[in-house]
């Protein structure tokens, strides 16, 4: 899932500083999943806002929903008979979100509140951890389903570096080598013999080197 962090409230309330009404949106999928933009989260900073508003003796009136997804238009259009009067919308939704309401409700500017961080998974309550950067030419099928793009601090297709030391990354010692997890993997496989053969050069097209992506699924699409 897409994992976000909220930015600092200074800076979100620097945003809205010339704001009077603010929608804040919320989104339920994997925002929610790592509680950085769900129902509660819109809650704790719409009032949070308007706290600090009411301190600075500058009201803000805020409206709160929370979409079932912002990254679709059927859940971003109903939102659009409630814009009147509305400065901004705070979009608690990752970069996508944020994006999709800008481009569906052009009249309006959209604000993001949080900070886009990676693909990920929960490691444990409160910690999530990277493990896709969406390269766009997958290769786990050689590295025992390890990811060396997003699992090894160079991206190495071949590894490990002369950095790696007692399982470890150099960058720091609370970092595992992925070329080591990928070994031990294959190894507990019984398929060691992939490493033998080198991964070609990956052809960085297909990620974002390639400019902005797009997938077209002909037999999904309206009228075909």
């Amino acid at each position: 899932m897409i994992i976000a962090e909220q930015k600092p409230l200074s800076e979100i309330e620097e945003m809205l500083a010339d704001c009077h009404k603010v929608m804040v949106a919320g989104c339920g999928t994997c925002v929610t999943v790592c509680f950085a933009g769900g129902e509660k989260e819109v809650g704790l900073l719409a009032s949070a806002l308007r706290m600090a508003r009411e301190l600075k003796g500058q009201p803000l009136e805020t409206l709160e929903r929370t979409l079932h997804r912002q990254c679709e238009w059927e859940f971003v259009d109903p939102v659009k008979a409630e814009l009147e009067g509305i400065d901004a919308i705070l979009s608690l939704g990752c970069g996508v979100g944020v994006q999709a309401l800008s481009e569906r409700l052009p009249g309006v500017r959209v604000l993001p509140a949080l900070n886009t961080k990676f693909m990920g998974l929960p490691l444990e309550q409160g910690v999530w951890s990277e493990r896709c950067a969406g390269c766009g030419d997958c290769v786990l099928d050689l590295t025992g389903g390890i990811c060396p793009i997003a699992r090894c601090s160079k991206s190495l297709l071949n590894g490990p570096c002369g950095g790696s030391a007692s399982g470890k990354c150099e960058i720091s010692p609370d970092v595992d080598c992925g070329w080591q997890l990928i070994y031990d993997r294959l190894e507990s496989l019984g398929r060691l013999d992939l490493m033998e053969e080198p991964i070609p050069p990956k052809d960085w097209s297909y990620a974002r080197d390639g400019g902005p992506r797009r997938i077209v699924r002909e037999d999904l699409r309206l009228g075909q």
